[in-house]
């Protein structure tokens, strides 16, 4: 057998090169390297040098550490171990290192002290100004998603809102017995004469009748095999609920020092009444500021939340590992992307898009200065506070109403109850005025009897109510109320209610998504943000995040995207990317 190849590479090829010079040997010229590279020269990096002191050891340069990352990045790299052994074995890496080895607590220490998430927003919107100044993008117009990404928490560390609603209803419950059995035992033995104590009243919290209502149904509809009521009304237990309890304390201690009452503890030691009671009020305390901490952890906004990762939220994921629907900690991630590049994200604790649109377009009013012209989101986003928002500030909604696949079928037209499917007329009256009525299927009138406001959060809205006198004899009541009951709803009559400045803005924004421009925008949005999570997903494996609290995983975003930015800016270079035309006549949904 001839060895002529099999030593030639082992022998020959593999022999240790004495006084190697690592810049002997060129990088292949359309590395994307050099793009990072011709970017960072662009940055101006003045706020993450001001960061480090003159003081002390010299460290390792912050431009090369950001470098490293964001190139780690470009190459689907997370992982900070896995960077600093390619800092040693990756000639790409060494180049940018220029020959150093930082280690992995130098990588930390520059992640978690010095790069700033207002550093790092800085640097990716100097980036976004080059993008402009090049003209790949315009900034007037953006095109937004979001996707759900697990959090770096234990999966079974949930606390919801209804399971401490209905503890802190039973631990009500008892605070009220241990109320009474404390003004028993200063009535009985005279303690509030002797020491000048009156009789203490039960602490009130707000809103606990309803938490109470909701459990007894629940208790009822048990016992039907009947699906449970959500019991998440937002409970807020003042600074007065805990200190009351403190006071009760401090009275007990009073009477145990004049009545000179010692405190026994262990086997065989029977706790005489006012111990048992100063022991019952210190448990209760601790458990009321414990669901007072969870309520003020949640917010308003919330429902849930993981104990190793306060921020987190659980919600529905797409991957489901026990395929039952479970619920999983994850933070809401929001893009807004124009020609394929990200020019905002946005992490959310919230599991529904409606209350990320606003954040995002004042963010791009507050970073880029230019004045958004359009913006195209799917259904998710479709709610009458953003629609009113663009409006007010002149931006055009591209938005997908929420019944706009309904609007395709024949269904949506034969419901003779809603209001969209009766002959409006409006007619002036004797003063000249319009007056608006409604004429249902059976050619009966439902005429304007009041106005109704319902304020949800920081929002207003105003409702029409319209009402038919008379529904007797009709032969359409089945189909027309809502959950009609023969027996309880014979004399019942027509009742709807509308949002006429809703209903205004939804008929703008189904007349801009069905227009020529709409229907290209839809197909840019459908295409550009739903291929970056395809790729952040799939590609890249970003399932979960390697950081917790939602200021960490903003910054890991921060990273990420600057690192796809530039691949994508290094594609143009290279002419593998063009700018994205879409497809006139392809039929869109």
């Amino acid at each position: 057998m001839n060895n002529y190849y099999y030593n030639d590479y082992f022998e020959i090829g593999q022999q240790k090169i004495v006084n190697f010079n690592l810049y002997h040997i060129g990088l292949p010229e359309d590395d994307a390297v050099y793009t990072l590279k011709k970017v960072l020269e662009e940055l101006n990096f003045d706020q993450l040098i001001a960061r480090y002191s003159n003081k002390g050891r010299k460290g390792y340069n912050p431009i090369m550490m950001y470098a490293l990352i964001i190139y780690a990045n470009m190459r689907g790299i997370r992982s900070v171990d896995k960077i600093v052994e390619l800092c040693e074995r990756d000639i790409c890496f060494m180049w940018l290192a220029k020959g150093e080895r930082p280690k992995r607590d130098a990588f930390y220490y520059f992640m978690n002290d010095k790069a700033t998430n207002y550093i790092m927003e800085n640097l990716h919107y100097q980036f976004v100004k080059i993008l402009e100044k090049e003209g790949l993008i315009t900034l007037k117009s953006l095109f937004i998603d979001g996707t759900k990404i697990e959090a770096n928490a234990n999966r079974y560390t949930f606390v919801w809102r209804g399971s401490i609603n209905y503890h802190l209803s039973n631990l009500i419950f008892s605070i009220e017995k241990l109320y009474e059995r404390y003004n028993k035992l200063l009535v009985k033995n005279g303690y509030d004469g002797k020491y000048n104590l009156c009789k203490e009243d039960m602490f009130v919290i707000e809103g606990m009748d309803k938490v109470r209502e909701v459990i007894e149904k629940n208790k009822k509809r048990k016992l039907s095999k009947k699906k449970k009521i959500s019991n998440n009304k937002i409970i807020k237990i003042s600074n007065i609920c805990p200190i009351k309890l403190l006071d009760l304390r401090a009275n007990l201690t009073k009477i145990a020092k004049g009545e000179d009452i010692s405190f026994v503890s262990g086997k065989g030691q029977k706790k005489p009444e006012l111990q048992k009671i100063y022991e019952k009020v210190q448990e209760c305390g601790n458990r009321i500021m414990k669901y007072k901490k969870s309520f003020e952890s949640m917010g308003d906004d919330r429902n849930s939340y993981s104990k190793t990762d306060v921020e987190a939220t659980f919600m529905r994921m797409k991957e489901d590992h026990m395929l039952n629907g479970q619920l999983k900690p994850a933070y809401n991630v929001q893009i807004a992307v124009e020609n394929y590049f990200i020019i905002h994200t946005y992490v959310s604790s919230d599991r529904t898009d409606y209350n990320t649109l606003i954040p995002i377009i004042e963010k791009h009013h507050e970073m880029t200065g230019v004045k958004l012209e359009d913006t195209t989101a799917d259904s998710g986003y479709c709610s009458e506070k953003n629609l009113l928002y663009l409006k007010n500030n002149g931006i055009e909604s591209y938005i997908k109403l929420q019944e706009h696949e309904k609007k395709k079928t024949k269904k949506y037209y034969q419901q003779i109850g809603k209001h969209y499917n009766m002959k409006r007329i409006e007619k002036a009256d004797t003063n000249g005025d319009n007056k608006v009525y409604y004429i249902c299927h059976d050619d009966r009138e439902l005429k304007f009897i009041r106005l109704e406001t319902r304020r949800e959060k920081d929002f207003l809205r105003t409702y029409k109510v319209y009402e038919c006198k008379d529904c007797s004899g009709c032969k359409y009541k089945s189909e027309c109320l809502y959950n009609y009951d023969e027996d309880k709803d014979l004399e019942k009559n027509k009742v709807m209610k509308i949002n006429e400045n809703w209903e205004e803005l939804k008929k703008q924004s189904e007349k801009n998504i069905l227009s020529e421009k709409g229907i290209k925008n839809r197909q840019i949005r459908s295409i550009q943000t739903e291929g970056h999570f395809g790729d952040i997903k799939e590609n890249d494996g970003i399932r979960k995040f390697n950081h917790r609290s939602k200021k960490k995983v903003y910054k890991e975003m921060m990273f990420y995207i600057m690192g796809r930015n530039l691949n994508k800016y290094h594609r143009f270079l290279q002419g593998t990317l063009k700018k994205f035309e879409p497809k006139t006549t392809e039929k869109i949904a």
